[in-house]
Order: C-alpha cells, then sequence, then structure tokens
C-alpha cells in the first residue's frame, strides 16, 4: 500500500487510481480496507477510489504517541488526507464507525467534498452501538495488555460469530474478520492506540449529537444507506439522519447486517453508482 506522512505519523492507504472524480472509504473499529474490497472492484472502472488505513486498532503502523485519536480527531486525519493527496469533488462513504467519521467530516465546511454516502453507522446517542459495542467499550478500559489477551479468545470461529462479536455485525464476512484482528494480536503499539481510541470515542457520547448542526447545513447531496436487517446500528436512525440533512435521501438493503460493505458489496456499489450519477459536480459535467 502506499503511504502519507501526515501530521499525526505515517498514514498507509489504498488508491486505484485513473481519471474518475475520487470515492473516498471510511471503515471502523478493528477494521481495515479490505472492507472494501467488494465495492471497489465494482467501482474502480469508473471512480478513483481511496481507502485510508485508519487508528482504529488494525492499522499496521503506529502513529505518534500524542496523536487526538478521539472520533473528531480521526476525522480531522481525513481532512488533512483528502488536502494532503489534493482530492476534489470527493464522493465521502463511510460505514459502521467511518460512517461516524464521515458525519464529523462533513459537518464541518470542506469545499472538497461533493457528496456522502452513509451506511448503517453509528448516530445521535447509539455510542458505544448495541452489544459489539458495549462489548469493545467494556474491553477497552482493560490495561493494553490485558485487552489483547481478552482479544485472542476472537481466534476463534465460535467465538467471533457471538453476537457480542462480530456475529451481528456481518452475515459473512468471518474471514476478513479474522485479517483485521491480527495487528492488535501480535503488535504491542497498536494494542496500546486501539485501548485510547476505543476509551476516547466511547467516553464522550455527545459528539455525533454534536455534529447534528453542522448536519444540519451540509448542503450537498447525501445518501443514507442501511441495512434492513441490522441490529446493532437501529435503521430508524438512519432515517432520522436523512431527516436532518437538506438533501439527503434513505435507502434499505436487504440480506446484511451492519457491515454493508461485507454483506452485500454489489449492491452497495451500484446505489453508490447511481448517487454519483444522479448528482454531477460541474467538473464531472465538464469530463462527460
Amino acid at each position: 500500500m502506499p503511504e502519507i506522512e501526515l501530521s499525526a505519523g505515517t498514514v498507509e492507504y489504498l488508491d486505484t487510481g485513473g481519471a474518475g472524480e475520487p470515492v473516498v472509504l471510511l471503515h471502523g473499529f478493528l477494521m481495515d480496507t479490505s472492507l472494501w474490497d467488494g465495492v471497489i472492484a465494482e467501482l474502480a472502472p469508473t471512480q478513483r477510489c481511496l481507502a485510508p488505513l485508519l487508528p482504529l486498532g488494525a492499522q499496521r503502523k503506529a502513529l505518534a504517541h500524542d496523536v487526538d485519536l478521539s472520533l473528531a480527531g480521526i476525522a480531522a486525519l481525513v481532512g488533512e488526507f483528502l488536502e494532503r493527496l489534493d482530492l476534489h469533488g470527493v464522493t465521502l462513504v463511510g460505514n459502521d464507525t467511518g460512517g461516524a467519521i464521515a458525519q464529523l467530516v462533513i459537518g464541518r465546511p470542506n469545499p472538497r467534498i461533493a457528496r456522502a454516502v452513509l451506511a448503517s453507522c453509528e448516530a445521535f446517542d447509539n455510542m458505544p452501538p448495541g452489544l459489539p459495542g458495549k462489548t469493545l467499550a467494556l474491553a477497552g478500559k482493560l490495561p493494553p495488555r490485558l485487552f489483547g489477551l481478552f482479544m485472542q479468545q476472537l481466534r476463534l470461529r465460535p467465538i467471533r460469530r457471538l453476537p457480542i462479536a462480530f456475529g451481528w455485525l456481518t452475515k459473512c464476512g468471518d474471514a476478513a474478520a479474522l485479517g483485521w484482528l491480527q495487528p492488535v494480536l501480535h503488535q504491542p503499539e497498536i494494542r496500546r492506540q486501539a485501548v485510547r481510541a476505543i476509551r476516547t470515542a466511547t467516553a464522550r457520547g455527545s459528539a455525533l449529537q454534536e455534529a447534528i448542526a453542522g448536519l444540519e447545513v451540509f448542503d450537498r447531496p447525501v445518501l443514507v444507506v442501511w441495512a434492513s436487517e441490522d441490529r446493532v446500528m437501529p435503521p430508524e436512525h438512519g432515517r432520522r439522519l436523512a431527516q436532518v440533512m437538506p438533501k439527503a435521501s434513505f435507502v434499505e438493503v436487504p440480506d446484511s447486517y451492519t457491515l454493508i460493505a461485507l454483506d452485500q458489496p454489489r449492491r452497495l456499489a451500484q446505489l453508490i453508482a447511481e448517487f454519483i450519477a444522479r448528482n454531477p459536480t460541474q467538473t464531472s459535467q465538464g469530463q462527460a
């Protein structure tokens, strides 16, 4: 993966290149960019797809010791990523906690962002979200070494498939989940930063509530996509999010849990592509 030096340290990212307008994809806690492999495979022929490996517990390179690992701090890191790569006409996409971070990004004025897609994510007061989120928040209270021992249990597939782990997050993404766990299982510094990020995110449940004021004035198109079978991110939150933003629409995706990017990648990619086509920027109109 290519790397970029940001103020917080070295961040790896995926970049398909190409002439299409950029689609920047954000993942959640204990996940990496492979969350988006299926979606990117569908979008890459027409769009430039980029996915930064965020410091949420599955990154392979630790950032600076004093970096701000709150959701707002990571949102600022995403903003810096867009700026350093000089991206314009961006479609910002987030699933799970990536969608929460995307809300914080678009909640502040950013001329580089043309559209946003929020897919089954934390919203309003849903932090930590559901059984998996509450379990992760409790585990994050442990010292990093004990947190690592706790996470060792997830090497066993029956444990990973429990509702308190990944069982309610994805129907079919178990192999990906096992890969996501490797950095936190084997790298002490990643464990330390994961614990700090979890504690910071779950200590201030009002962060997303505070973002609502910014979302209410976000005047660009937004597509809110929700898994109809989601047990972690309430579908009514998706409908409420769509009502908050002036140019938002809402659609449900069947046969999926929270991680739509894993369970229904082709359908999610189709929705993103159609959304971009319906809402062209002046640049994309000129290219056409």
